[in-house]
């Protein structure tokens, strides 16, 4: 994949018996995928398919049901759960609303005023969203929450935090 590429959801379920799959996506807001030709599955790590979409159907504001062309089978769309699907980053921003996490890729985080790295990845779970950046060659995991977040300064591309004592010193020794 030459350009960068942004995860918008995982496949969660599949739908009848014609090969129909759930994605559930972190995009923010109702999403028909107008447009979309193709999705990038990980079929395994750091390796990525293009999946052609015939139909899309909305389900849920953060659910769609997709019927891929090369997927005609219960038991094929089976294969393809739980599997990270991906976007190009200029079709996936289109699609963002402007309130969701996952829009906060490509901003700078600040602790306590200090640059400490570039958002590479938005991981949402249950009660917090973890920005994962990069220190040192190392891969540091960010939690975003109530106690950590100052400010998001959405036209400078910033994330103000106070981030707790010693939790950076955990990644980087």
């Amino acid at each position: 994949m030459t350009e960068n590429h942004i995860r918008i959801g995982t496949i969660v379920a599949t739908w009848g018996t014609a090969g129909d799959v759930v994605l559930l996506h972190n995009l923010g807001k109702k999403n028909d995928f107008k447009g979309i030709e193709a999705f990038f599955i990980e079929v395994a790590k750091d390796s990525f398919l293009p999946y052609f979409a015939k139909q899309v159907k909305v389900k849920t504001p953060e659910e769609v049901l997709i019927q891929f062309d090369s997927v005609s089978t219960k038991e094929m769309a089976q294969s393809l759960l739980k599997k990270s699907v991906w976007l190009p980053e200029s079709q996936a921003k289109k699609l963002v609303a402007a309130s969701a996490p996952v829009k906060l890729l490509g901003y700078t985080i600040l602790d306590n005023d200090k640059p400490i790295g570039e958002v590479e990845e938005v991981i949402e779970q249950p009660l917090q969203i973890l920005l994962r950046i990069t220190i040192d060659k190392k891969e540091v995991l960010i939690p975003l929450n109530e106690s950590t977040l100052i400010s998001i300064d959405h036209k400078n591309k910033l994330v103000l935090l106070n981030l707790p004592d010693g939790l950076l010193e955990v990644y980087l020794g």
